[in-house]
């Protein structure tokens, strides 16, 4: 697979709108189907107040609205930046065809955006991260899971 150039064009040039317009952070996203655009996205994490609004997550938030379905099965991913953990997470969730980046992780290093903490922090194990994460009430919480696993509302995914 090698991508379309100018789907990465487009994530390109919303990435650099984004910043001339005031509105968020150097990062655009195209979502592709049967060769056409069928959603974007741009950072908006500081016009939203979304630490989430990355803008992969919201061209996989915009593109499952106009597909309506909570799956980008065959589509492809076109980014201006290599995504960070989260964004990955979020596309490998969506699963989509592919993802084409453009800017990779060294390069937002460069400019502020270091995600290599994030990619070290998962690794480690629980009682070792930065930020304290604690098991409580696993017996009670697992009522839910129990109720999912009979639920005739159930949707695998």
């Amino acid at each position: 697979m090698h991508g379309n150039a100018e789907f990465m064009r487009q994530a390109i040039r919303l990435a650099t709108e984004n910043v001339t317009s005031g509105r968020g952070g150097p990062f655009g996203c195209v979502v592709v189907k049967d060769g056409k655009v069928i959603a974007t996205g741009t950072n908006q994490v500081t016009s939203n107040n979304d630490p989430t609004a990355h803008a992969e997550v919201t061209a996989i938030r915009n593109a499952c609205n106009v597909l309506a379905t909570f799956q980008l099965i065959d589509c492809d991913v076109y980014t201006s930046c290599e995504p960070c953990p989260m964004c990955l997470a979020a596309l490998y969730w969506s699963r989509c065809r592919a993802i084409y980046y453009g800017n990779d992780a060294a390069d937002a290093a460069r400019v502020g955006f270091d995600d290599s903490f994030l990619y070290e922090e998962v690794k480690k194990p629980l009682d070792q991260r930065t930020i304290p994460i604690v098991n409580l009430l696993g017996e009670e919480a697992w009522e839910s899971f129990a109720l999912w696993e009979k639920s005739s509302f159930r949707v695998d995914y």
